[in-house]
């Protein structure tokens, strides 16, 4: 990512979630521990189902007497629902504001500028608004949740470039970290095989939430046996659910067939090996290492 850079990540939403019972709300149905979330500090984390497969994903920012959820535009309607559903007598309110602000993307470089500590998720206020250092990733640099006419504004003082969204995606995938296309993962597969605790979403300390129990259970009696690695198209086409294969047997599956793509693999199986060249019907493929392998 480059120093210059800012990339407004269009596909991103907000949700806000305000009113006296906000905490205790969020704190019972999300998968990390809201505890951790203050004004100088964020989180990631996910709504699971409650067998603990992945749902919704979202950064948890602190903002006034509520929080912000940065979560994937296209989730809104769907997540906005089932933070509803999970409502009852709660005293909150649910808001999207999506058209108020935007988020975007610069680099760890230049969060430093103003902030030494670079702790994952550390949170620092720019102007009054939030700039958070990535909670998934260093690497991943910090995006800031702004009105989009103080976004134009505030990167014109600090001498940034707007810059295409493609490069910010790119990095996300060569780190192994899904974007904002993650609609196949929706209650299919387990919140552990699309790395939520390599990236941080998933306490395991903290009391119940929503899928808290078998996703517990898996973590504890070492059930995971597949998870999503970004993938790399030598040759050919893939689509989604095209079986992959090593060796003649199969190893796993597209799970995310775009200009990003991820395959969910059986990690476990003795012909797994991270370098190897694999094959679907009509392609050839290889594993990008994520930064956490």
């Amino acid at each position: 990512m480059k120093k210059e850079s800012i990339y407004i990540l269009e596909d991103r939403g907000i949700v806000y979630i305000n009113g006296k019972d906000s905490f205790n709300y969020l704190q019972n149905i999300i998968s990390n521990d809201l505890k951790k979330v203050s004004e100088n500090h964020s989180c990631f984390s996910y709504l699971l189902t409650p067998q603990g497969k992945y749902l919704f994903e979202f950064i948890v920012i602190k903002h006034k007497s509520g929080y912000f959820l940065d979560c994937p535009k296209y989730q809104i309607e769907s997540l906005y629902k089932q933070l509803t559903l999970y409502k009852l007598r709660s005293k909150v309110e649910i808001t999207n504001l999506s058209n108020e602000f935007v988020v975007a993307a610069l680099s760890k470089e230049n969060f430093t500028d103003f902030e030494k500590n670079i702790e994952l998720g550390t949170t620092i206020k720019f102007r009054e608004d939030p700039v958070v250092l990535d909670p998934r990733c260093i690497k991943l640099g910090a995006r800031i949740v702004i009105n989009l006419e103080k976004l134009y504004l505030s990167s014109k003082k600090l001498n940034l470039k707007i810059s295409h969204i493609e490069e910010y995606y790119q990095l996300s995938h060569s780190l192994g970290i899904p974007s904002s296309d993650t609609e196949n993962f929706q209650n299919k597969i387990f919140g552990l095989e699309t790395n939520s605790e390599e990236l941080n979403a998933i306490d395991f300390k903290k009391g119940c939430y929503v899928g808290q129990e078998n996703t517990a259970r898996m973590k504890l009696k070492e059930k995971i046996s597949r998870r999503i690695y970004p993938v790399k198209i030598i040759e050919g086409n893939i689509n989604n659910d095209d079986i992959i294969k090593i060796n003649n047997t199969e190893i796993g599956k597209i799970i995310n067939n775009s200009k990003f793509s991820f395959g969910l693999f059986k990690f476990k199986d003795p012909n797994f090996k991270m370098e190897e060249i694999f094959l679907t019907e009509k392609a050839k493929i290889k594993i990008i290492k994520p930064f956490w392998s």
